[in-house]
């Protein structure tokens, strides 16, 4: 128990499968999805870490039953993957950062989950409540780190990156310890890169030792058909004038020899973010070959030049995104993607060749489609939260704890 011996950049790797779409945000019944065939296929395709939220909907649940099928536990043991969860939010205006609380929650998300600890925990989106709140929060899941054992790292998530260097910076001051790691979404993406030129500065200084960075399609925004609307309607805080450039920037780029926005940001993000983000990335392998995998596997089993690669975590849906998005990340890696090695062999280029040249086009497009969105909309954020805000915790919410807290005592 206590503060791990090794940071937690020596073995993350630097891609994590995000969850955030086994939600009724971005799809109406996340029931009806995959989710179980998703997490063996990500496992079996050389992705070892999961992040996930009880905000999620049913996420860590469907998680948890996926990891603790039959197929996955066979192949493989919970050493060989890591889960990342978060603590403190309840709902779209609802927020408990209590230690009572927290105490709950992780108890909750391990039976969910089907583990005995968790690699990594996150406050939940800290730029909702204070500044005390979050510092008392992240004391408390080190006090449960360091006592019980049933987590290792610590960290904290959210929008802003102003509110997210802040309290990295407090959370130094006040405790002599920087966090584990600090989570952006949406903030290193083709619309907004203010991660790196505004965020990494600080954060470097308070000592993070990770920054992942979430939703390279910012939240479903980077794409020709539009934000997802799942059954809770359309939840994207991105305004009307920011859609439509992005709208525009798709239709245009798919007259570019048909490539799609969203192929486009994606790569775009995952390979920048390689590089630029790597003083605060990690040195786990970026893709582990499966223990079934046959000898024509392509994937990189180690990262062996022990230098660190910027962290990302993406999130699919269905099989298809999957693919496509591992599709992406192999060809950043190692120069091969879907149906170019007869390209190749026609060029005669080497992998490193064809990667080069396919960086240098995504960067070119890059660059055309940031022009179309304009000055108004490249860098733009929406605020996070909205002046409205009121925090409002459910009427039966401390009833609901109380009977947690009586199960849990008589289990024990």
């Amino acid at each position: 128990m206590g503060r791990p011996s090794t940071p937690l950049s020596a073995h993350l790797p630097p891609l994590i499968m995000g969850t955030a779409t086994f939600n009724s945000q971005y799809n109406h019944d996340p029931y009806a999805l995959p989710t179980t065939e998703l997490v063996h296929r990500a496992l079996t395709d050389g992705v070892r870490a999961f992040d996930t939220s009880p905000y999620y909907g049913p996420a860590e649940e469907l998680l948890g039953r996926a990891l603790a099928s039959e197929a996955v536990r066979a192949a493989f043991p919970r050493h060989s993957y890591q889960i990342l969860t978060k603590v403190g939010r309840i709902a779209s205006s609802s927020f408990d950062y209590s230690p009572r609380w927290i105490r709950h929650s992780i108890r909750r998300s391990l039976r969910r989950l089907h583990t005995d600890y968790l690699d990594a925990v996150y406050c939940h989106d800290v730029e909702f409540v204070s500044r005390a709140e979050a510092l008392e929060a992240v004391r408390e899941l080190r006090r449960i780190r360091d006592t019980e054992g049933t987590i290792r790292y610590v960290g904290i998530s959210g929008y802003p990156v102003d509110v997210l260097c802040e309290i990295a910076e407090l959370v130094l001051r006040e405790t002599g310890e920087p966090l584990d790691l600090v989570q952006s979404y949406a903030n290193f993406t083709l619309q907004n890169t203010r991660l790196r030129s505004q965020g990494l500065p600080r954060l470097v200084a308070a000592g993070v030792d990770v920054v992942p960075n979430a939703s390279p399609l910012g939240m479903g925004l980077l794409r020709r058909d539009g934000v997802p609307i799942g059954s809770m309607g359309d939840f994207h805080p991105a305004p009307d004038g920011l859609r439509n450039a992005v709208m525009a920037a798709g239709a245009w780029a798919n007259t570019q020899e048909a490539e799609k926005l969203e192929v486009i940001a994606i790569r775009f993000a995952l390979e920048a973010w390689l590089r630029d983000g790597a003083r605060v990335g990690a040195m786990g392998p970026p893709l582990a070959r499966a223990p079934t995998a046959d000898s024509g596997f392509v994937s990189v089993a180690s990262n062996g030049t022990g230098e660190r690669l910027g962290v990302s975590v993406m999130g699919v849906s269905n099989v298809s995104e999957l693919e496509e998005t591992l599709s992406v990340w192999r060809s950043i890696l190692d120069g091969l993607e879907n149906g170019q090695d007869k390209q190749q062999q026609q060029q005669q280029q080497t992998p490193s060749d064809w990667s080069q040249d396919r960086r240098h086009r995504i960067a070119s497009l890059a660059q055309q489609i940031q022009a179309i969105l304009g000055p108004d909309w490249v860098d733009f954020t929406w605020a996070s939260p909205g002046p409205d805000f009121v925090n409002t915790l459910p009427a039966d919410h401390l009833a609901s704890l109380e009977k947690a807290e009586d199960a849990a005592a008589e289990a024990s």
